[in-house]
């Protein structure tokens, strides 16, 4: 709600599911780290240790708890240099209830989704009716009225991005919706969580060649764009223009105000930042988790006509006076 307030044009969530097949609005597979789960003892014996993408890890999943359950535990900041004054105060959110945030915006904002981790949530959660993670997603989207390939009426009107590090997902809802898709690349370490794809398999040409026919863009991890070694950017690769060169847009996150984020090369100042991202990398959308601060800079830095006739004409009324005085 402060994003849109702040003027951002997309909110964005990941979409995991509770163990009842609701779908809620959840970063991490487990509870442990932005959560208040250790603080209840009544759900201590359900810890657990699950594969998560070729990983053994050990925690509290979302998997494992119902709705109901997870209604009761509340959310936390991950970072100690951030605010924690909101610790304790709000509730694990379901995709319905963030998708009416948009929806009763005073302005159009549109959602970006991410459909997270699908395999395990495939796993672990069955739905009645034998359907799969990502249909129950789609069939979300088109409940409120999601629907639409990108920039045509329908989507104008109630904008989306579907989003997932996962191929085999974002071709299988291409069968189900014609909202545009998003592949999300992760970092050059580690490859795709379905298919075992290496990062320089899934950037390559033909891998761009063919993924384009079910997505409108890529949202690559920013530092395998712009390497960095000791916090210094190092050459560009060629990933933007490449993908540009297959009609795919970029879309990188994510973009971080404090300085632990910025890379020295920016001072301090992610104003810095912004304008080497999109004037001389020249992507098409970033993920930020500072709407106020790209938005500002979108507005000091956006040439306005009007405004320049009206300093125009402001100059000239000087120049007049200045004029009149001098004859006079």
């Amino acid at each position: 709600m402060r994003a849109i307030e702040e003027g951002t044009d997309f909110i964005e969530t990941d979409i995991l599911s509770s163990k009842d097949g609701v779908l809620i609005c959840f970063h991490d597979v487990t509870l442990d780290d932005t959560t208040d789960i250790a603080q209840h003892k009544e759900f201590a014996d359900r810890k657990q240790t699950y594969d998560v993408q070729g990983v053994n890890t050990t925690g509290f999943f979302t998997v494992d708890f119902t709705l109901k359950e997870l209604k009761t535990l509340r959310v936390k900041q991950r970072y100690a240099f951030r605010d924690q004054q909101y610790n304790g105060k709000f509730p694990i959110i379901t995709f319905e209830e963030f998708i009416s945030i948009a929806l009763d915006a005073p302005r159009v904002v549109g959602i970006y989704p991410e459909i997270k981790n699908p395999v395990l949530i495939n796993q672990h959660v069955k739905w009645s009716d034998g359907k799969r993670f990502e249909d129950k997603f789609v069939e979300t989207l088109k409940k409120y009225g999601y629907k639409g390939s990108y920039m045509s009426k329908d989507w104008l009107k109630k904008p989306a991005f579907i989003q997932s590090f996962a191929p085999t997902s974002l071709v299988y809802v291409s069968n189900l919706t014609d909202l545009p898709k998003i592949f999300l690349i992760d970092d050059i370490s580690i490859p795709t969580q379905d298919t075992n794809q290496s990062y320089w398999e899934i950037t390559s040409d033909s891998y761009l060649s063919y993924i384009k026919d079910y997505v409108v863009g890529i949202g690559p991890w920013k530092d395998t764009i712009v390497p960095v070694v000791n916090n210094y950017l190092q050459t560009p690769t060629d990933l933007v223009s490449r993908a540009h060169a297959h009609n795919l847009q970029v879309h990188p996150y994510t973009y971080r105000n404090e300085n632990s984020f910025l890379h020295f090369d920016f001072h301090e100042d992610p104003y810095q930042e912004y304008e080497y991202w999109l004037k001389e990398i020249g992507v098409d959308g970033l993920f930020t988790d500072f709407t106020g601060s790209l938005h500002k800079y979108q507005e000091w830095t956006s040439f306005n006509q009007s405004d320049y006739n009206n300093a125009s004409k402001l100059l000239h009324q000087i120049a007049l006076l200045v004029s009149s005085y001098t004859k006079a």
